[in-house]
């Protein structure tokens, strides 16, 4: 089926107010247990990054002694991210992920393994990837992002003709973007629409490098579960400007 992509009718946004961004996908699981409540409490309000700002200053945001920024997008349960910051100390990295349980699940990696590099966004990533400068990302992950299977909401797919020119923007040249999936429609309409850029190339030689995961990618909880999907771990390059 051919996908007849519309640029104008933007699914993602309100009709009425192109700049307010619709979110689907939950927020809430199970209740918190006390610890993890605290944290979201106490710790979450001192890890966030100020939306409300025109434009965000990673270098106050993190200290200027940070040599490189990455963004995660939906990071789940945080076990990528925890591990990326534990082996990358002089790198700050923003989590999003709207989905609360696992930012609190995150919270308890950081606050065990006493991890300063991380600043934690609660809610959608395009508040935050709308309001950071060009060039200023080194790595961007979306790692097994909701697949909308139903033909019907493949606008809502993240990784798709909405947010790849956001990718774009973001990445410094010869910066990465990572895409991790074991759905087959989302790494097909994923792989449509990268390949479809002018400004990212594709990176990976050969099977070896797509069914394989990198020494540098960890694996996550949700990628236990997904292997007998046959997951696909895909990485794009930033061309030069």
């Amino acid at each position: 089926m051919t996908d007849k992509y519309d640029p104008t009718k933007n699914p993602l946004y309100s009709e009425q107010n192109p700049n307010e961004i619709k979110f689907f996908g939950r927020r809430h699981g199970r209740t918190l247990n006390d610890k993890k409540q605290q944290l979201v409490d106490d710790v979450l309000p001192t890890l966030g990054v100020d939306t409300s700002v025109d434009q965000i200053d990673l270098a106050k945001v993190f200290g200027a002694e940070k040599k490189e920024y990455w963004l995660e997008i939906g990071f789940g349960s945080g076990e990528h991210l925890a591990w990326q910051a534990q082996n990358n100390p002089d790198v700050g990295i923003i989590g999003c992920e709207p989905f609360i349980n696992g930012v609190a699940r995150l919270l308890v990696h950081l606050e065990d393994e006493k991890l300063a590099n991380v600043r934690v966004h609660s809610d959608d990533a395009r508040q935050i990837m709308d309001k950071l400068p060009d060039g200023c990302l080194s790595k961007i992950f979306v790692l097994f992002p909701d697949p909308w299977p139903k033909y019907k909401h493949r606008l809502r797919r993240f990784v798709g003709p909405h947010n790849i020119p956001k990718f774009e923007r973001l990445l410094r040249d010869g910066g990465e973007f990572r895409l991790a999936s074991d759905h087959k429609q989302y790494v097909r309409w994923a792989m449509m629409h990268l390949m479809a850029s002018e400004k990212l190339d594709w990176i990976d030689e050969g099977p070896k490098d797509w069914y394989h995961r990198r020494d540098d990618w960890p694996a996550t909880r949700y990628e236990q579960k997904a292997l007998a999907g046959n997951p696909h771990y895909l990485r794009f390059m930033r061309k030069p400007r």
